[in-house]
């Protein structure tokens, strides 16, 4: 199991990889010690009624259809203290017929007036808003589900648990989007909600004795205060799905297999940087179909992404590439199968390589793709091919992605992965990797975590292996990880992201937990790590050791404070900081300090104050960066945020000056009708304003008309040392229809 081959011949790679995925789903038998993450009361139980007609879907429920369910009660508080019973009353009916299930919740609240509900925009974060969460495992396989998440006003957010977590943030990933309809309202004793949610959004077939894993959680902004049905361990969350209740008492219902035919009509003017003005006139179409309740099909065509989130604007101040979260809609959905994790944030499989140049930041044109995921049994999968054509610098290319997990105990699994990589490049014609990896939970709270990868290239050289493991207690009091790792030098997985090679890494960090009985004080943190990484010769490239005091407030606002940061760190390139100006190579020596405040979060004005200064590469560096969000009503907002870099280096013009700075405004007519602008300033490189303008229209469920302009780059460069950006004019209105065939 722990053993990684000799990378296969290009001609057999996708097979050998497939078939050594398909091997494993043979593994053992669990052992029963470990078999499930049940709670010693055993897991709650919910029961659904069946109606013939749905419910008033209006937010209130004094639809007498209500009165006849079974309510859902006892909430628990998982923050701020653990177990105890909640300082609000919840109360949820579920109901169900033959085409779709309803859930009528009501959230009591004896100061109406503290609610906080502010956000109109769908799945636009709700985490300054209360909200209501509803977790369906409508495979009852304790292992993923969906999200469905709404706050008084009726917003919708949605998104999927590929794989069982503990307490990370945020709650789910917001990829995928499903067609389902919510209503809320606020009353004189809380606020109340109703959702109906289609079998074909679940695609959920099994039409006889249905049981799903089942989980609740309720946001109360004010208190900040977190409650949930199941699963209420302050280290688990909704996440954590092996810990959910049960529904039961859903029968005979109609089939709910999912199929979603959603076609793009794109009219655009574009204007890039040296180049022709462009007029196309373009459509693609997106399909979505459920082949099995445990088996779905993506495909696209022709793909575009001129409605996708620009990104912030960034600075990078390191000798490494940065990372900037996938934002585009084709990869996030599903996206969690395809994780392989590999330390820190390097990843075996990066999407963001795939169609956008990581140099420039240029799109790359996507031909089309197809991707498959699912589960058999214990076997999840995915399956994966892109296929970009010629643009500018990039030539043609073919993305082909595999990765398998075998679902053992409680969380734990063993995964495999292969990527292969073809490009009209005669230099680099070929890149592939394949990867084996592990995660083996053990009594809730310790967690093994290994892998081996490699990959293989033109040329065929040697050191292209990445060998790690780790070991993770986590506690309401102590988080510890101890973790080694070594990467080759020629380790290159051209379709994955990695921070730095050529480095055996070993790696500590304890942190301690005290909730101390101070007045408006929640919990402290203490942390200190470690990192020690020579190269694989044994020559010092990187060290850091640090110290960390926080603190979290019953308020929402927190205190992040890096007492010191010490760093060495070796520069073999000269690195490209501003201008004319590069760092020499050598080994520096340097020590920081970071002072970190936000306010408190339910308030319509917050803030958030960071201030690192100290040593940096032989000179100094003090960043100061300032956050301010104001939300006067519901249907407008606004942010701005500033960073001041300001540098002094041993170096010819070495005393300088860096602002980043933006402006974003949001104002939301009605929940389907919405317009958001960001206004980017870049005193550094680019030197340059850059401004996203964007009108989105949801005139039906998952179907939408955009108008964009843009000017600036859509997409940062990801790239060490802050190459320039190739910028453009962009006007654009797209169309898309969803319809089920």
């Amino acid at each position: 199991m722990r053993y990684l081959g000799q990378v296969c011949s290009c001609h057999s790679f996708r097979c050998v990889v497939l078939s050594a995925l398909l091997a494993s789903s043979s593994a053992a038998a669990v052992p029963t010690l470990f078999a499930q993450d049940q709670t010693q009361e055993g897991p709650r139980v919910a029961k659904a009624v069946r109606v013939d007609q749905a419910p008033r879907l209006d937010g209130t429920l004094d639809d007498p259809l209500w009165q006849s369910a079974t309510i859902v009660r006892d909430f628990r508080q998982r923050e701020p203290f653990e177990g105890e019973a909640a300082t609000e009353k919840t109360e949820v009916r579920i109901l169900y017929s033959r085409t779709a299930v309803y859930f009528g919740i009501h959230c009591y609240d004896s100061t109406p007036s503290r609610i906080v509900a502010t956000e109109l925009r769908r799945d636009v974060s709700q985490a300054l808003d209360d909200h209501f969460e509803i977790l369906i495992n409508s495979k009852h396989d304790r292992r993923g589900g969906y999200v469905f998440e709404i706050n008084p006003l009726g917003t919708q957010s949605d998104g999927l648990v590929e794989e069982q977590s503990g307490s990370e943030t945020p709650d789910f990933d917001p990829g995928w989007d499903g067609v389902w309809t919510s209503e809320a309202r606020i009353t004189a004793n809380g606020w109340t909600a109703t959702i109906e949610i289609p079998f074909t959004t679940l695609n959920f077939t099994k039409s006889k004795d249905v049981v799903w894993g089942l989980n609740f959680k309720r946001f109360i902004r004010a208190k900040n205060e977190e409650d949930l049905w199941s699963g209420y361990r302050r280290t688990f969350g909704i996440t954590k799905v092996s810990e959910a209740g049960e529904l039961t008492g859903i029968t005979e219902i109609g089939s709910g297999r999912l199929f979603i035919v959603k076609p793009y009509g794109l009219a655009q003017y574009d204007k890039q940087t040296g180049q022709n003005a462009a007029f196309p006139l373009t459509g693609g179409v997106d399909v979505k179909y459920g082949l099995h309740s445990n088996l779905v099909l993506n495909l696209t065509g022709n793909t575009d992404f001129s409605a996708t989130d620009v990104d912030q604007v960034q600075f990078n101040l390191t000798p490494f590439p940065i990372f900037v979260p996938e934002k585009r809609q084709f990869f996030l959905e599903n996206a969690g199968i395809f994780d392989f994790d590999i330390g820190d944030q390097d990843k075996l499989f990066f999407s963001r390589q795939i169609g956008i140049d990581s140099v420039t930041g240029n799109q790359v044109p996507i031909n089309g793709g197809a991707k498959l995921t699912g589960a058999v049994g214990r076997l999840q999968f995915g399956v994966m091919d892109v296929d970009t054509r010629s643009s500018g610098p990039n030539p043609y290319a073919n993305y082909a992605v595999v990765r398998l997990k075998e679902s053992l105990w409680g969380g734990s699994y063993i995964g495999v992965m292969g990527v292969d990589k073809r490009s009209g490049d005669s230099q680099d014609s070929f890149n592939q990797t394949g990867g084996i990896d592990t995660r083996l939970v053990f009594f809730k709270d310790w967690f093994v975590d290994a892998h081996m990868a490699g990959t293989q290239s033109p040329g065929e050289p040697s050191g292209n292996s990445d060998l790690g493991a780790s070991l993770t207690y986590r506690s309401n009091w102590l988080d510890a990880i101890f973790e080694r790792r070594k990467i080759g030098p020629n380790f290159n997985p051209e379709v994955g992201f990695i921070e730095r090679i050529d480095s055996n890494e070993t790696y500590g960090d304890l942190t301690f937990k005290a909730r101390p009985k101070i007045n408006g004080v929640r919990e402290m943190q203490f942390e200190g790590f470690i990192l020690h990484a020579p190269d694989t010769h044994g020559l010092v490239q990187t060290q850091e050791w640090q110290t960390t005091f926080r603190a979290d407030f019953n308020n929402g606002a927190y205190t992040d404070d890096d007492i010191v940061d010490v760093f060495t760190q070796r520069i073999t390139t000269p690195l490209h900081i501003y201008k004319n100006i590069f760092i020499p190579n050598g080994l520096y020596q340097f020590s920081r300090h970071q002072l970190t405040y936000g306010s408190a979060q339910d308030r319509r004005f917050t803030y958030n104050l960071f201030e690192r200064f100290g040593g940096y590469y032989g000179g100094t560096l003090n960043e100061f960066r300032v956050r301010l969000n104001y939300r006067p009503t519901s249907k407008f907002s606004i942010s701005a945020s500033e960073t001041w870099d300001r540098f002094l280096l041993p170096l010819p013009g070495g005393n300088f000056s860096v602002v980043l700075a933006s402006l974003q405004g949001n104002y939301s007519f009605t929940r389907f009708l919405t317009f958001t602008s960001l206004i980017q300033m870049d005193t550094s490189n680019t030197q340059a304003v850059s401004a996203n303008l964007r009108l989105r229209y949801n005139y039906r469920p998952d179907s939408d008309l955009y108008v964009i302009y843009n000017v600036g780059t859509q997409f940062v460069s990801i790239a060490p040392a802050n190459p320039p950006q190739v910028r453009e004019t962009r006007f654009a209105v797209k169309w898309t229809y969803s319809f089920a065939p």
